[in-house]
């Protein structure tokens, strides 16, 4: 080569890397400390790693990097704004929502349902979707399914001790996948799955697919959304098989109810929305504009949930006009102290809601009747979303639920104690005495401390917002992600923060929490619209288990590892339990 080539290829290379430092000082010219990062790279080589969990790379930078109050990450040029100081977070996910309505969209190729899910809509639609989604997950609708959950529970029971009967251990992660899949399409969409009578059951190992990426796909997903146009243009697929597989379903499902087959459930709801969506109605009370109260009678359209009953003051009422510091939703009556009123006469097992800072900002929702936001894509979108994402958080947490359980055996017989209560109070287990049940609840408090379902959540800045008490400002954009793990395991909230302690959660303990320390389905008006279906199926599941049998960990199986999912946090290898029949003279 001459010299002018080698000159040439020279410039070329520096002037690359000079705007490569130039991108890379986005944080740094903001007064932002930052990890250590590579030239183009920045720190997307650490947050995709298939040998890293992201969790345990946004630890690092959560405890040497200031992420902690907050730190700044990049992904290629993108800046990314970690924040895990709660208060912080409290602003972000509820006092100022309004300038953090988005999530960051996850896009797939155009045509793509995936594009349609909630959690991919932003703006009004999202808002609009919301609230038609809502009602679906009240008290009412919660209690018209809790029968369906118990037969689907009771036929997990007697599976699993079929199963102990023959072997020496039962693999339970397995068997609460069934469950859970079972659970979903049943009371949701009338579809019987028949996951208990197959041996590798159909549904399950689709839903399993989801969440198994191949470096492949890491490359191709990152392409997509760091270069959307590129991606279009080179006709990139990202679509897994169980995407096809699970629309397949859903169509075939709402044909039949188009031909007159009613249960009124979610799909019915969704599908009356479409047929009467030029008359929405506002469901959700994160959405109700400011000057509508929420404490008026008949309340049932407008319960929601935000996930975090930890940060209710316990000895502040409900009722307090002014209460901007009470940014919850209490979904069970083990965190509501005995004598505090919720002044709904019909608010069942006393949800209460807290109509908080953050509906001054949402305001109403301005309804745009020109577009249709619930078309027929759409409802395939929301229910292959509810059945493939609510089949692995709730399997997950049953298999950590039940390690956790059989790895401390005083606490395991203190709960199965109490479900023996409701038992002796109801004559049964009951929807409301699962509401009452305080340390069933609190046991599952603690495993999602532990072991939340998702490890970072994520705001996408949508109006110009300076931190309060710094000189940073974000803009439209920009994205704040939050570490759940590492806020869920900071000594500085949690003392033994590695400890199974469920008391931690009991009522009385509640006032110890620190705010936004707790959030593992989010928090906010864009937390999990199916937290409380998700709470409930987990506890009657773990109800009936404790109730039938003891569970012991296997000798060979005495510590539990986690998967590397780039998005869910799930056992790495199967939960194996010894499970053991109580019979009638078994603990008197």
């Amino acid at each position: 080569m001459g010299v002018e080539v080698w000159l040439l290829v020279a410039g070329v290379v520096m002037a690359a890397w000079a705007y490569s430092r130039w991108r890379h000082s986005y944080w740094s010219s903001r007064g932002v400390s930052t990890p250590p990062y590579l030239p183009f790279l920045g720190h997307i080589h650490k947050i995709l790693s298939l040998s890293q969990s992201r969790w345990h790379y946004f630890d690092e930078v959560y405890h040497k990097y200031g992420g902690s109050t907050f730190s700044g990450l990049y992904e290629l040029f993108h800046p990314v704004l970690m924040i895990g100081d709660p208060d912080l977070l409290k602003n972000i996910l509820v006092k100022d929502f309004d300038h953090f309505v988005d999530r960051r969209k996850f896009l797939s190729e155009e045509g793509s349902i995936s594009n349609e899910m909630l959690i991919n809509l932003t703006g009004d639609e999202w808002k609009t979707l919301r609230g038609i989604m809502s009602p679906t997950f009240t008290s009412g609708k919660m209690r018209s399914m809790f029968p369906l959950m118990c037969e689907k529970a009771d036929a997990l029971v007697s599976f699993s001790l079929k199963e102990a009967a023959n072997k020496p251990f039962v693999d339970m992660k397995v068997n609460f996948g069934r469950f859970a899949m079972d659970t979903i399409a049943s009371c949701a969409f009338g579809i019987e799955c028949n996951s208990f009578k197959s041996e590798v059951p159909e549904f399950s190992k689709y839903a399993d697919m989801f969440f198994n990426f191949s470096f492949l796909t890491i490359i191709k997903f990152t392409l997509f959304n760091m270069f959307p146009t590129i991606g279009n243009a080179l006709r990139i697929k990202i679509d897994s098989p169980c995407t096809k597989f699970f629309s397949n379903v859903v169509e075939e499902t709402i044909a039949a109810r188009n031909a007159g087959q009613r249960r009124g459930d979610y799909l019915d709801l969704l599908l009356d929305a479409r047929a009467d969506v030029n008359h929405p109605i506002i469901t959700d009370t994160s959405i109700v504009p400011h000057n509508q109260s929420t404490t008026t009678q008949g309340q049932t359209a407008q319960e929601t949930i935000i996930t975090d009953t930890s940060i209710v003051p316990h000895n502040q009422s409900t009722t307090t006009q002014d209460r901007t510091a009470q940014e919850t939703i209490i979904t069970d009556t083990s965190t509501v102290p005995h004598n505090q009123s919720t002044t709904t006469q019909d608010r069942t097992a006393q949800e209460t809601i807290s109509h908080d800072s953050f509906v001054t900002n949402v305001n109403s929702i301005p309804v745009n009747h020109s577009k249709q936001v619930l078309t027929s894509k759409s409802i395939v979108a929301q229910s292959v979303l509810f059945l493939v994402a609510g089949y692995d958080t709730t399997a997950s947490t049953l298999a950590f639920s039940s390690f956790l359980l059989a790895k401390h055996p005083i606490h395991q017989q203190r709960l199965r104690e109490e479900i023996k209560q409701i038992i002796h109070e109801y004559g049964d287990i009951t929807y409301q005495g699962i509401m009452e049940a305080k340390f069933l609840n609190a046991c599952l408090m603690e495993t999602l401390r532990l072991y939340p379902p998702s490890t970072f959540e994520e705001r996408q800045c949508t109006k110009t917002y300076k931190i309060p008490g710094t000189e940073v400002t974000l803009h439209p954009g920009d994205v704040v992600t939050y570490p759940l793990w590492s806020l869920h395991h900071d000594p500085r909230y949690w003392p033994e923060p590695e400890e199974f302690q469920p008391d931690r959660f009991l009522p009385e303990n509640k006032p110890n929490i620190t705010s936004f320390t707790h959030i593992p389905f989010g928090m906010g008006p864009r937390n999990c619209i199916g937290m409380r279906f998700a709470l409930m199926e987990a506890k009657v599941a773990l109800a009936k288990l404790l109730l039938a049998a003891e569970i012991h960990l296997d000798k060979n199986h005495t510590e539990l590892k986690t998967g590397k999912s780039l998005l869910v946090l799930r056992p790495d290898e199967g939960v194996n339990l010894v499970i053991t029949p109580i019979t009638s003279n078994t603990h008197g």
